[in-house]
C-alpha cells in the first residue's frame, strides 16, 4: 500500500461570482420558460424520410428551425380568426 493515498488534497478557494456571467445564465432560464409558455401543445405528424429530409434542408438553407420553419408554415395556413 502507498502512504500517499490517505493524503488530502485541498481545493482551492471557489473564485468570486461574475455578475454579468449569473444574468446572462438568468436569462437564458427565462427565455426557455417564455418560449414553453408560448408552445403548450405537441403535434405527431408522420412524414416519409424523403420528406424530412427535404423539410430539414428548407429550414436550413432559410436559416431556421424545423420547428419554427413549420410553425411559420401552419399559421400561413391557418392564421388565427379574431371576431
Amino acid at each position: 500500500m502507498s502512504k500517499e493515498r490517505g493524503k488530502r488534497i485541498a481545493i482551492g478557494a471557489r473564485p468570486p461570482a461574475n455578475p454579468q456571467a449569473e444574468a446572462w445564465i438568468r436569462q437564458g432560464d427565462s427565455a426557455d420558460l417564455q418560449k414553453g409558455d408560448l408552445y403548450t401543445a405537441r403535434l405527431t405528424l408522420d412524414v416519409t424520410p424523403a420528406m424530412r429530409a427535404r423539410i430539414k434542408v428548407s429550414a436550413f438553407t432559410q436559416g431556421v428551425t424545423v420547428a419554427e420553419l413549420l410553425r411559420a408554415l401552419l399559421e400561413r395556413e391557418f392564421p388565427e380568426h379574431k371576431p
